[in-house]
């Protein structure tokens, strides 16, 4: 169900809305997600500049790397933002959410809400859909023409947006893919235990509820880690999969680069470190901040470590926010990997999941 127009749609209270609190709903998103496509073949979805908006949080790992498809696309004068602070998120259950500045001024980095003027991102949850009753999660692109959600899954518009405006764009940017046809299949098999293990293993790890539970998920995040270290090697770089950047790189970065700054510590997933244990990580890493437009200028660390530090009471209760690393990331980048030692983590349950990875 759709609405339009300037008015906000009444909020039920909390009490009225359930919402999902454990970490496995955390982490596989709403049920209630939008999965529409912009495309000028299936509709009512059409591309054109200015027609959508993308609502972000900085912090996000899933919005970042929708984020940075933007950015490589060539999308960022098509599609606008709007920027969601980076704390208060809301109670346990997730209520009232995420919350725009009042002026930009408030919280830098963040924006108002630039269509509608909201004051939390639920109102313009409320506004697809005033009976919606499931989480409040970024990334989502919003349709001002039909006045309602287009689509709210990061996997889905990480993978859209690099095929949906090829026909309003200039050759150098509609010929960009992240999918290319001959690693279609490697891509495919790689992304899906990066996703599992790292990408959503170092949640499941960090909101572990018990001793048990933090001592199992932890372990397959650093034999993802101590996989992707070798590929790297391996494959040549200065990409994962070789000379082509691919989603793969992207999934990863969006986790890799939160790592030291805020994993580490706020999670837990301490058994090593990128910039120590995983040179050719951290090269890679290096390589794709400073020199790969679109990475770093989506990457901000003050929210990410404001996010997770100041949003999370159950696992800080004392919001405080630790100031290092220091610098955040290095620079120096060593384009000859063959200079680079092969690092990892070489706990041997690490190593037994590990060698299950393909």
């Amino acid at each position: 169900m759709s609405t339009s127009g300037t008015s906000e749609p009444s909020v039920a209270a909390p009490e009225q809305r359930p919402r999902p609190s454990t970490v496995q709903e955390h982490l596989a998103g709403s049920s209630e997600s939008w999965h529409g496509k912009v495309s000028s073949k299936t509709g009512p979805y059409q591309p054109q500049a200015g027609r959508y908006h993308l609502y972000v949080g900085l912090f996000c790992p899933f919005a970042h790397r929708v984020n940075i498809v933007r950015h490589l696309k060539g999308l960022t004068e098509a599609i606008d933002v709007s920027i969601v602070r980076a704390y208060p998120k809301g109670d346990a259950k997730g209520w009232p959410g995420w919350r725009f500045p009042k002026d930009e001024a408030e919280y830098p980095g963040s924006t108002v809400d630039k269509v509608f003027r909201s004051e939390y991102l639920h109102q313009v949850y409320f506004r697809a859909d005033p009976d919606y009753k499931g989480r409040y999660s970024v990334p989502v692109l919003w349709d001002i023409e039909t006045g309602t959600m287009v689509n709210n899954e990061s996997l889905e518009l990480m993978r859209d947006l690099q095929t949906s405006f090829d026909e309003i764009l200039p050759p150098s940017y509609a010929q960009v893919t992240l999918y290319p046809e001959a690693l279609r299949d490697r891509i495919d098999q790689v992304a899906a235990w990066v996703q599992r293990d790292l990408n959503t293993g170092v949640y499941k790890a960090g909101f572990a509820e018990s001793q048990e539970a933090y001592d199992q998920n932890i372990l397959p995040v650093f034999a993802a880690l101590n996989r992707l270290e070798k590929m790297i090697h391996d494959n040549g770089g200065p990409y994962i999969l070789g000379q082509a950047l691919t989603e793969v790189d992207v999934m990863v970065y969006a986790t890799v680069i939160r790592f030291d700054v805020v994993y580490v510590q706020h999670f837990k997933v301490n058994l090593g470190t990128i910039r120590h244990d995983y040179p050719q990580l951290y090269n890679w890493l290096k390589n794709l901040f400073w020199n790969v437009k679109g990475f770093r200028e989506t990457t901000d660390f003050k929210h990410i470590k404001e996010n997770y530090t100041k949003s999370h009471g159950d696992i800080n209760p004392r919001a405080i926010t630790p100031r290092g690393p220091w610098p955040d990331i290095e620079s120096g980048y060593e384009s000859n990997l063959k200079q680079v030692r092969i690092g990892g983590v070489l706990m041997p349950e690490v190593i037994e999941l590990e060698a299950s990875l393909a």
